[in-house]
């Protein structure tokens, strides 16, 4: 398996690959600074590994963005899994797609406890409203750097554009935006593309079948000894099975896959409330990791009710379990392939059409994200077939603003580091909360 930058390709120099140690150390670091959703943590992962650490190239990282985009789950986490396995293999792949998940899921099922005893703690509501103001800060430079980059794809602007008011403004399926992209860059090439060139592909057959096989009895193995040792009926094997589907459905990440988990979770199971539901939901989306680790709050309140703080710790291991297992079976089967598709001129212009896509599709995850922060109220008018979330700016939240504004300027024109500037911001959100 090949682990060193661009390996096997001629008149290109090989780049030295970290200890593990210092790559646990950073995957450490992302995952617990990876706020923002998928936007955020995208643009944390670029700014740690390709521009400070030049751990994967420019066109490494988008190569294996585009690869996430197409698979079900959370692109964020299967991405960090992929930057893994290309230093240091299966094992640090495992680091790497842990460290992403495990801090915000412990910090999940915390809240999710003092949700359940308490109800809304407004400290907590505080303190990460300074650090997702922070995060647009964050969002708006990758975003940017991202969209310099990528201005090199042929008809960039039109496909970035077209995917972004496809998402925005029509909810169009995320995977017919992706797929679309991709038949207009393998129409539109011409076979000015890059020939293949010399990419030793160091995996066989055998060897992916092995590994789709290991990966498939680690997912299920725990659902079959649930169904045979708990039986048919058991409540933990319900939520295996209904999370284990949203698994393999949710392409396009967590929002395409809320509005139905909402309906199934609160209406066909009655396991909360849909108030609670929308209260899991901006929890999850105010703490590090993927957003889908709303599941885990869904989980829990699911297993709270059911049989108390022992239900609810079962149940958040089982969904945590039946999310994340999957991702690890997608990019192990399909990481060896990454670099060797990008060469091929009809999937290489697949694959830059993507890319174009992928800002369309950041920049539609920002836009949400900020009306979010900084509006308390929104408003969704329809006009024919297009949707329209218009801001009521008598709820503009002032301090979110100036804390977003003072972030951009301590990150784009000081330089802080991102934890010393998510740490103020997280500590000037709970001071403007006590003060006003």
């Amino acid at each position: 398996m090949e682990t060193g930058w661009l390996a096997g390709r001629k008149g290109h120099k090989i780049m030295t690959t970290p200890t593990l140690q210092e790559t646990t150390k950073v995957w450490a670091k992302i995952g617990l600074l990876s706020f923002g959703g998928p936007a955020g943590q995208i643009a944390l992962m670029h700014r740690e590994l390709v521009e400070e650490r030049n751990w994967l190239t420019e066109q490494q990282f988008l190569n294996a963005l585009n690869f996430c985009m197409l698979l079900p789950g959370p692109e964020a986490m299967q991405l960090a899994t992929y930057a893994g396995w290309k230093t240091h293999g299966e094992k640090g792949g495992l680091i790497a797609g842990l460290l992403f998940v495990i801090p915000g899921a412990i910090v999940v099922l915390a809240l999710s406890a003092l949700y359940a005893v308490f109800g809304k703690v407004p400290l907590v509501e505080a303190l990460f409203l300074g650090i997702k103001a922070a995060v647009l800060a964050i969002v708006l430079e990758a975003l940017l750097k991202v969209s310099k980059r990528a201005a090199k794809t042929k008809n960039f602007i039109p496909i970035a554009i077209a995917a972004f008011i496809a998402l925005f403004f029509f909810d169009v399926p995320f995977p017919l935006v992706i797929v679309g992209a991709a038949v207009i860059g393998m129409i539109q090439n011409n076979k000015t593309s890059p020939q293949a060139v010399d990419t030793i592909l160091n995996i066989t057959p055998a060897q992916t079948i092995f590994s789709i096989v290991k990966w498939l009895v680690i997912w299920l193995a725990p659902l079959a000894a649930l169904a045979i040792f708990a039986g048919s009926d058991n409540f933990l094997l319900a939520i295996a099975l209904f999370f284990s589907k949203l698994a393999v459905v949710t392409f396009g990440g967590a929002y395409a896959v809320l509005a139905y988990m909402a309906q199934q979770a609160v209406e066909t199971f009655g396991w909360l409330t849909a108030a609670e539901m929308v209260d899991g939901l901006g929890l999850a989306e105010t703490t590090p990791g993927p957003l889908i680790l709303v599941t885990e709050f869904v989980g829990f309140k699911a297993g709270f009710n059911h049989a108390g703080f022992s239900g609810a710790l079962a149940a958040s291991l089982v969904v945590l379990w039946v999310t994340f297992a999957p991702c690890f079976l997608w990019i192990f089967a399909g990481a060896p392939y990454i670099e060797k598709l990008g060469t091929m001129p009809r999937i290489s212009a697949a694959l830059g059409a993507i890319t174009a896509a992928v800002v369309g599709v950041i920049a539609n995850l920002s836009v949400w994200f900020a009306l979010h922060v900084l509006f308390a109220r929104l408003d969704t008018q329809n006009i024919g077939p297009a949707k329209f979330i218009l801001p009521d700016w008598t709820s503009i939240n002032l301090i979110a603003m100036s804390i977003a504004i003072l972030a951009g300027l301590l990150l784009i024109k000081l330089h802080w580091g991102l934890f010393k500037t998510l740490a103020l911001c997280g500590v000037l959100g709970i001071a403007a909360s006590q003060l006003l």
